[in-house]
């Protein structure tokens, strides 16, 4: 929905059609307030509102959020949804706060463009300048804090990327005309607990069978129907928790890691899938009879990423030519040699104690190849870029690189076409068959192949 119709936008608003939550909101005029097309409130009349992009171009038109239905929360595009690929990337950065600290300058530096060039793209995609973008991020991760959080206002504050208290006080109190500390929500607590919407469906179990059977052992484990992630920062550890209460996804972090936040907020989102757009996957995949029922059985099935790309890198490696359980058992062993899966300590390790869990010394010699090349490829940008990258470590091939485009890279179309579950679910086709036939499937083959695996 880029061109947004005025009508369409309106019979979604009266639907309160939760397929459209994100991909535009509503500016009410006689309250100048703006919502998401899901708010509970009442309907406004047609004539009354106006339609926008983003929450950020509906602030740029003069409305402030709704403190109901919270346009912060609000899913958002998936890889597949931007039109421009400069204007996600510099969105990417400025969620992660590349403008809290930086100038318009270094971020356009760092994605190889011109500022004008930046300036004029952002605005062109979204409707504001990269500025404007960045003081709304901040408002909305702030909002989010002061109504979820027991965190005090100076913390939330330096933890939304402003400067001070004082200048979240101004900005704040200019925006919703009142002050920050009168949003509070949250109860004190040993974690700091965010919420995180989506658009439904959400297949949360079969998102949790597929993690907690591919998940590296006493790092990442299923208790039920809750994520749970050990994490260590300097001589504190504890846990990272994710839930579904069926409406919501909330997130618990522990409160060492709080100025975490807007990072990890980005990584679970990732790791969930939950800036997918489950219809439009299911209008496609849903009329190919192979994969109708499928779709029907588990409705919002999504693509798991990865909390850590590395740590996926080298579970996939590891993965190559053996079971599921047989990687799990090699990943557990190398992280327990290693005391944790990075990139240092595999690179410090070398190929013979690598490969002193169990492993060929081809295949040790590729996780320390990888780790050597691990930095240079993390710094880029452009998938087809690290896809190259990676295919010359030797013992890369196409298996893994698509597997790691489904799971890291977020490529909605990647498909692992050399895989032998699928070829064999498919009728023993050869890999060019199941190319070919994969064809119907874009642009949402790595969903495609989610369901594949299901049915095998």
């Amino acid at each position: 929905m880029n061109q947004l119709d005025p009508d369409v936008c309106y019979r979604a608003l009266s639907a309160r059609d939760p397929r459209f939550d994100g991909l535009f909101f509503v500016g009410v005029a006689t309250t100048g307030v703006y919502c998401r097309p899901v708010c509970p409130a009442r309907l406004p009349r047609a004539d009354r509102c106006t339609f926008h992009r983003s929450a950020t171009a509906a602030e740029a038109a003069g409305f402030r959020a709704c403190f109901r239905c919270r346009p912060e929360l609000a899913p958002g595009s998936a890889h597949v949804d931007a039109r421009a690929r400069l204007a996600r990337l510099a969105v990417d950065r400025i969620d992660a706060g590349a403008l809290n600290s930086g100038s318009i300058s270094e971020l356009a530096a760092a994605l190889g463009v011109t500022p004008r060039h930046l300036r004029r793209v952002v605005t062109a995609e979204l409707g504001v300048t990269p500025t404007t973008l960045a003081t709304s991020r901040r408002l909305a991760r702030a909002k989010q804090l002061l109504q979820d959080t027991a965190l005090p206002v100076h913390e939330v504050a330096r933890l939304a990327g402003f400067g001070s208290l004082r200048r979240l006080q101004t900005v704040f109190a200019d925006r919703f005309g009142r002050p920050p500390s009168s949003v509070r929500r949250g109860k004190a607590t040993a974690s700091v607990r965010v919420r995180l919407d989506y658009r439904p469906p959400l297949a949360w179990e079969p998102m949790l069978a597929f993690i907690a059977s591919r998940a590296t052992p006493g790092v990442e484990w299923v208790e039920g129907e809750t994520w749970v992630r050990r994490v260590r920062r300097d001589d504190q550890e504890g846990h990272l928790r994710a839930t579904h209460d069926g409406r919501r996804v909330w997130l618990d972090v522990p409160l060492f890691m709080a100025h975490e936040l807007p990072g990890l907020i980005q990584t679970v989102r990732r790791l969930f899938d939950l800036d997918a757009r489950p219809s439009a996957i299911a209008d496609t995949l849903g009329a190919d009879p192979i994969l109708a029922t499928s779709v029907a059985r588990d409705p919002g099935l999504r693509v798991p990423g990865t909390f850590d790309g590395f740590e996926l890198a080298v579970r996939t490696v590891l993965g190559q030519q053996v079971s599921v359980k047989g990687a799990t058992t090699l990943c557990g062993r190398l992280n327990n040699l290693l005391d944790g899966i990075s990139v240092d300590a595999v690179r410090r390790a070398g190929v013979e104690r690598v490969r002193s869990v169990g492993l060929p010394e081809a295949r040790a010699r590729t996780l320390v190849d990888l780790a050597l090349a691990w930095p240079e490829l993390a710094r880029l940008d452009d998938p087809q870029a690290i896809v190259a990258g990676l295919r010359h470590i030797r013992g890369i091939g196409p298996w893994t690189t698509a597997y790691l485009g489904m799971r890291w890279l977020r490529v909605p179309d990647a498909f692992p076409s050399g895989d032998l579950v699928l070829r064999r679910v498919m009728g023993n086709l050869t890999e060019a068959q199941l190319r070919r036939a994969s064809s119907a499937w874009s642009p949402w083959r790595a969903y495609a192949a989610l369901h594949l695996w299901r049915t095998a």
